[in-house]
């Protein structure tokens, strides 16, 4: 016995057993429950019961009174047809059984389908009649009993024609038939609601009459009906058919085609009850009929391209959009929340890619703007409250349309160019499909009213214009603001859904005139707001740019006159700007002065997107998406010279405006609250930063205003960067990349010699972090041993270090060999690596070599030689090149060697435009610029889109674009050949090159690092500072071996002698000395090794010295330690003799 029933007692007896309180009131739960489970199973089965019973009686009496019905109606062959026989005799069971037979079960029977088009025909004869008694429509005017009996019965016939009309489809087996029925119950409905018809039976009544219709079209309008509804699975099954097959349709008379032009005659009748009303009494009672037009029939996908050619004028017209578009602005919450629980957009193709809000949008555009004509010609929109409706509306359905994908996971295009400018990923749309695809590229195609100028250049007119009231229903006047609204959002959807991006849309703001002057005069107002005079004041003194404007000058030589004055006015009339300040001599004058005063921070953009208002968000980002577009095309004579579209004064203020809100919203960490305002204004910054680089217009103090107080440290920025940039490659979200966005997106903020300090700062963490890995555990560890012919150096080393990779970071110990072929003694402390890196770069570097050329310029640039390709591992060898250059900027070692331009862009991921070819070939620009203001006809110059290189003695053809040799350059597509020849010659045909050179660059060297510096910066970082050197600093930083020290005597004459020596003397002695010619960027404190001077004893004779004569031997050097070997010269002038002899011999170890 267990213990539980040991203990328990019974009061009634040993045999009985106890149970608790609880379980006793469970057990009663219990059994209530069951109970009234069984009583409501019992109820709910007599229910059914009931409901079956019900529905047996209603089918067999329904079908009972449908064959009375039949035989009453086949019986009646004496005509004696009277309104209240129809009313009672035919309608009464007529609709008792349809209802029941058909409605209900959503589907016409043959039987029923045939008693219904007895039914229509039997009330089309009857509302056509004349006679009042014969004709239905005059139990209207009756009494209270037939008026009710009258309504109810016509609201139940509207219902059954639109259940009809929901059934029609001429692709179904019965399709025929059922467009027949539908095609007389629509016409029944026109006659119905069409008051003209109500004229003969309605004198003296004309009041009643009009109630009467009114009352009819409110309840089509009304969703109890079902019309629209039914018209919009009507409208779905059309076809979608081209413009030429939408002319032949429209001489159709078939049934099908009454049936549309019945349908959209009903489904406009409420819009013409508005219109009708003078005192806009009606207005508030339609306002469900237009909802649900716009709901159910703007939202049909190619609505414009499904209905015949002869109803659009009536749907376009402006008695029916503009109810739609004030209607969708009273009720616009109404409409949106309704669309997004739309569940009857059942297209297969179309009904989870493009959502209804998008149809509605698209739909509203290519009625109200599908051409010019329908825009602005008196049967459009011709007031300015129409048009302030249209703009808001397709914003307010745009910016719902951009949620939408922003929810669904859509992600948006940039523009390719930019994307190669920038460097950024060029993603894609999300398409399912080949047939998704098509899908999106038609709609977009239904948005391309919007990139049209003439859309434009109609609401800009009607914002100067004005609007001499507002609307007495609803608008106000139309305003640039709105304007912006609908472009900053259409920019983005077409970012979103074409392939190319915002293209077409950027094309036509960039170039359409006047508007891209009028966002300027608007942001600038609102931005600085004072702060213009004081900057302008800054640039009161008359220091001129003389270097950059001589270097203009050169580009400018070769446009004439006329043909610059030409191009000028055409900017000018695109930008609507008539005026240029320039100076005297005809070039622009750019002054340069610095304030100490912290004029180019702009105080309303200090906190970023944060404090920005949403229109002054919307402004700005519509501005530099159009302007950073335009800036691609724009060249110097016209950003210098012709000044347009803005003076140089509105550059520098935008440049300040978009610096500051750049580098604040970076700092602030609120760069996410607007990302794609953040993405544009990074982009025009970037643009306008490039071209500042290649000809200064900005003072340095702009760029660097922003963070001037706020920057962090270096070496903390340099830490966090790296941290930073770790924890992304390691997919760490939770740490905000701040630091490393202003880093690797403003590091212009930084001054030059910081960013430099920031670059060792970065190599020093690096080789802290190999160190720490285990790459390096001691000096002269894990060393490259390498045995190098001097003969052979470059392929040697090609052979020994190519396939190292990063691991070329480590130290290379280099054993030479002589031409001689016996091996050189010494050994490698780190100056024979140096002079390894300095003489393999001057090998291959040379022209002669093959590998890279020299650009025409003065400048003598290197670039990659196009012929390189050809070359047996031409690619691989300058492959290996870049990672010669990257472990010298890895170790600080300085080559006297400076890349084009052009070829530094593409290092830095950046794309190069047309004024750059300057600095590549300077005839072929002046050729292409030639071009581009030739006032003749260009075919007479016999040009067509290829280039032609010759290499080895072989020509080949390249085209600039797919069928370029068959494709003539005339006066209609020069720009595009002066631009593809630009972009062939500046990307297109160095990318093989730079792209194997920057993936050996960055085995060492991080690409983040690079984007620290712009071109000429990257060449000052490789070669060294200023074309001259400070003396006292390197003196200062110079050490004594031999027997020298600094105040020994022939040391005194030596400084004395190299200070008086030109600049460019000065410099040949540096080559000398350390084969660079260049000082370091940081001073000669970071010359590695030090900068020496070595004593050479030279003994002379006694009878030499009384004689005056001094030593006879030259000095020599030892470029691999930096070391000059320095006789012990007693006069000066010797000194400077022997000295100047050996620099310019360009010799040295061999003179020792």
């Amino acid at each position: 016995m267990d213990e539980a029933r040991k203990h328990q007692v019974s009061l009634r007896g040993a045999s009985a057993r106890e149970i608790s309180r609880d379980a006793l009131l469970e057990k009663v739960s219990q059994e209530r429950e069951l109970r009234n489970y069984a009583r409501r199973a019992s109820a709910a089965a007599i229910f059914i019961q009931r409901v079956w019973r019900r529905y047996n009686v209603s089918k067999k009496t329904a079908l009972q009174l449908q064959g009375e019905w039949e035989e009453a109606v086949a019986n009646n062959h004496d005509g004696s047809v009277s309104a209240g026989w129809i009313s009672g005799s035919v309608l009464r069971p007529f609709l008792f059984f349809v209802e029941l037979l058909s409605t209900r079960h959503q589907k016409i029977k043959s039987v029923d389908r045939s008693c219904i088009q007895t039914c229509f025909k039997i009330l089309l004869e009857s509302v056509n009649s004349t006679d009042s008694k014969k004709n239905f429509c005059s139990l209207a005017f009756g009494t209270l009993e037939e008026r009710r009996t009258w309504t109810y019965q016509s609201r139940k016939l509207i219902s059954i024609c639109s259940f009809v009309l929901s059934k029609c489809d001429k692709d179904h087996a019965e399709g025929r038939d059922v467009i027949v029925l539908a095609s007389l119950g629509m016409r029944l409905l026109v006659v119905l609601t069409d008051l003209n018809a109500w004229r003969s039976i309605a004198i003296g009544r004309p009041e009643d009459a009009d109630s009467a219709v009114k009352d009819l079209v409110r309840f089509i309008g009304g969703l109890e009906s079902g019309f629209y509804r039914s018209l919009r699975r009507y409208v779905e099954r059309l076809e979608i058919s081209s413009p030429s097959r939408k002319k032949r349709m429209s001489s159709q008379t078939d049934d099908l085609f009454l049936v549309t032009a019945s349908s959209v005659t009903l489904a406009l009748r409420p819009f013409h009850a508005l219109h009708s009303d003078s005192h806009g009494s009606v207005l508030v009672e339609m306002q469900s009929a237009v909802m649900h037009y716009c709901l159910s029939l703007l939202t049909v996908p190619w609505l414009a391209e499904r209905l015949p050619a002869v109803l659009l004028p009536a749907v376009k017209h402006k008695t029916v959009l503009s109810p739609c578009l004030k209607t969708m602005l009273i009720l616009r919450d109404d409409i949106l929340s309704e669309m997004a629980r739309l569940d009857y957009l059942k297209v297969p193709h179309s009904a989870q890619v493009i959502p209804p809000v998008a149809w509605l949008l698209a739909n509203i555009v290519c009625l109200a703007a599908s051409t010019e004509n329908d825009f602005t010609g008196p049967g459009g929109l011709f007031q300015d409250a129409d048009y302030a409706s249209y703009v808001r509306i397709v914003a307010i359905l745009s910016e719902n349309l951009l949620q939408w994908f922003s929810d669904g996971g859509w992600t948006e295009h940039q523009d390719s160019q930019v994307n190669a400018e920038t460097s950024v990923k060029h993603v894609k749309v999300f398409h399912e499909n080949e047939a998704v695809h098509t899908l999106i590229m038609s709609y977009v195609e239904l948005l391309r009213p919007i990139f049209q100028q003439w859309h434009l250049k109609k609401l800009l007119s009607i914002t100067k214009e004005g609007s001499a009231s507002p609307s007495p229903n609803f608008s106000r006047t139309l305003e640039l603001i709105d304007i912006a609204y609908l472009y900053s959002y259409m920019l983005r959807i077409f970012s979103f859904m074409n392939p190319t991006g915002a293209l077409p849309v950027l094309n036509m703001l960039s170039f359409t005139p006047g508007y891209l002057v009028s966002l300027w005069e608007v942001l600038e107002s609102s931005l600085f707001q004072g702060q213009m005079s004081k900057q302008d004041d800054a640039y009161s003194s008359k220091t001129s740019m003389h270097s950059k404007d001589q270097v203009l000058e050169k580009k400018q030589k070769p446009a004439s006159k006329d043909a610059g004055s030409k191009w000028g006015n055409v900017l000018n009339r695109m930008t609507s700007k008539s005026g240029v300040v320039s100076s005297g001599n005809g070039q622009p004058s750019v002054q340069v002065t610095e304030e100490v005063d912290d004029i180019w921070n702009v105080e309303t953009l200090k906190y970023g997107p944060e404090k920005v208002s949403r229109d002054l968000s919307c402004l700005l980002h519509l501005f530099c998406a159009t302007y950073s577009h335009l800036l691609l095309v724009l060249d110097d004579i016209d950003f210098y010279e012709k000044q347009v579209p803005f003076l140089l004064e509105q550059q520098r203020r935008i440049t300040s405006a978009l610096n500051t809100f750049v580098y604040n919203s970076l700092a602030n960490n609120n760069f996410r609250q607007n990302k794609p305002l953040i993405d544009s204004a990074v982009r025009c910054l970037h643009l306008l930063y490039e071209r500042d680089c290649r000809h200064q217009f900005c003072p340095p103090a702009l760029w660097l205003s922003p963070a001037k107080k706020t920057r962090p440290p270096i070496a903390v920025a340099a830490r966090t960067h790296e941290i930073m940039l770790t924890n992304v490659k390691s997919d760490d979200t939770v740490t905000s990349p701040v630091l490393n966005s202003v880093v690797t997106v403003t590091p212009h903020i930084y001054p030059f010699e910081e960013r430099v300090q920031m670059f060792r700062e970065f190599v020093n963490m690096d080789k802290v972090s190999r160190r720490m890995a285990g790459d390096v555990s001691e000096p002269g560890s894990r060393a490259v041993e390498i045995v190098v012919r001097r003969d052979r150096i470059v392929e040697d080393g090609f052979r020994q270090l190519n396939s190292l990779g990063p691991k070329l970071k480590s130290s290379i110990h280099v054993s030479f060999v002589s031409e001689c072929g016996l091996p050189e003694a010494g050994l490698d402390y780190g100056g024979l690596s140096k002079e390894f890196l300095t003489d393999i770069s001057k090998a291959a570097f040379s022209p002669e070599y093959g590998l890279f050329s020299q650009t025409s310029t003065s400048d003598r640039f290197l670039v990659p030689n196009p012929a390189a390709r050809y070359l047996e591992n031409g690619i691989q060898m300058i492959e290996f090149l870049g990672r010669v250059v990257g472990k010298a900027l890895y170790e600080g070692i300085l080559l006297d060697y400076s890349f084009a331009h052009v070829f530094v862009q593409k290092l830095l991921g950046r794309y190069s435009f047309l004024d750059e070819l300057s600095t590549l070939d300077q005839e072929l620009y002046r050729n292409l610029m030639y071009l581009k203001h030739y006032d003749g006809d260009v075919k007479e110059l016999l040009l067509d889109f290829t280039v032609t290189e010759e290499s080895f003695g072989k020509r080949h053809v390249v085209e600039l674009k797919p069928g370029g040799k068959d494709i003539s350059v005339t006066n209609e597509n020069k720009m595009q050949y002066v631009h593809a020849m630009a972009d062939y010659k500046l990307n297109r045909q160095i990318f093989p090159f730079s792209h194997a050179f920057y993936r050996g660059l960055t085995d060492l060297v991080s690409p983040s690092w690079l984007k620290l510096f712009n071109a000429s910066e990257f060449n000052q970082l490789l070669s060294g500072g200023d074309l001259d050197i400070d003396i006292d600093d390197l003196r200062k930083n110079t050490r004594y071996t031999g027997g020298y020290a600094d105040g020994s005597r022939t040391i005194k004459l030596f400084w004395e002698v190299v200070k008086g020596f030109q600049p460019s003397e000065r410099c040949l002695l540096l080559k000398f000395v350390t084969s660079c010619s260049r000082a370091p960027l940081l001073g000669f404190k970071h010359l590695h090794p030090s900068f020496t001077i070595h004593k050479v004893s030279c003994d002379s004779s006694i009878w030499a010295t009384i004689g005056g004569q001094d030593v006879e031997r030259l000095p020599s050097a030892s470029t691999c330690y930096n070391t000059l070997k320095l006789p012990t010269y007693k006069r000066a002038s010797t000194l400077r003799a022997k000295l100047l002899y050996a620099i310019s011999s360009n010799t040295g170890f061999e003179l020792s």
